[in-house]
């Protein structure tokens, strides 16, 4: 009797383990469900304002950088940019370029063919309104503003906001240093020709002398053979 009151106790204490242990176990299920749908998303690519250049080089490109990040990136936007330019020389803005609706027209006949578009592609949620200017001359010394104007959507309402931003642009002469490495560049491309006119030459007059040596060792062997034969056929 004794001993099946023993085998009943220990086979209760045995449940109530597997009890608490299953217990345990959907508890721990449960927490790491909830941690797994309240953690963010990390694969979305971060916006990082980072300042312009303010130094371009006569005759070189130059990018004009102009980044507005939305406070919110899961706030959908439209978003279209407007540059404009003030000469060192002159009082007043012009307007100088605009890029809406994927598309952007150089508004300033001084820039005609010089202005490329450097910034977001293949969307209208522009963050990114950065230009390009190429062949930059003295005449473009001056203020440039960039001007975002980004309509943020919201499931009640839109809201309309504006960033500004300045850049002033000093233009210096063409580096002596650019100059020098083009210059060094050049006469790499004709060393290197120059040697390889001088190989080729080395190697065909190599060939031609090789052939010219067998030809003489083949002319040679038959002039010393040919008595060989005559004698032969006079036996």
């Amino acid at each position: 009797m004794s001993g099946n009151k023993n085998n009943a106790k220990l086979k209760l204490r045995l449940r109530k383990t597997e009890t608490h242990g299953m217990s345990q176990h959907a508890q721990t299920q449960g927490l790491i469900g909830r941690v797994s749908v309240r953690t963010p998303s990390l694969c979305g690519g971060a916006c990082v304002e980072v300042d312009s250049d303010t130094e371009a080089v006569v005759n070189e490109g130059f990018k004009l950088g102009c980044i507005s990040c939305k406070k919110r990136g899961e706030v959908q936007a439209i978003a279209f940019i407007d540059w404009f330019f003030q000469a060192s020389d002159d009082s007043n803005f012009s307007h100088l370029y605009t890029y809406k609706d994927l598309k952007g027209h150089i508004m300033d006949q001084r820039f005609s063919e010089r202005l490329k578009w450097k910034g977001s592609n293949n969307t209208t949620d522009l963050q990114d309104g950065s230009i390009y200017i190429l062949n930059v001359t003295n005449n473009d010394k001056g203020t440039y503003q960039c001007i975002f104007s980004r309509t943020l959507i919201y499931k009640t309402n839109e809201v309309q906001t504006i960033t500004t931003k300045n850049i002033t642009i000093n233009v210096v002469p063409q580096r002596l240093a650019s100059i020098l490495s083009e210059v060094m560049m050049y006469v790499s491309i004709v060393g290197l020709q120059l040697w390889l006119v001088v190989e080729m030459i080395y190697c065909y007059r190599k060939i031609s002398a090789a052939g010219e040596e067998a030809l003489r060792e083949i002319n040679y062997l038959a002039y010393v053979s040919a008595p060989c034969n005559v004698i032969s056929l006079e036996l």
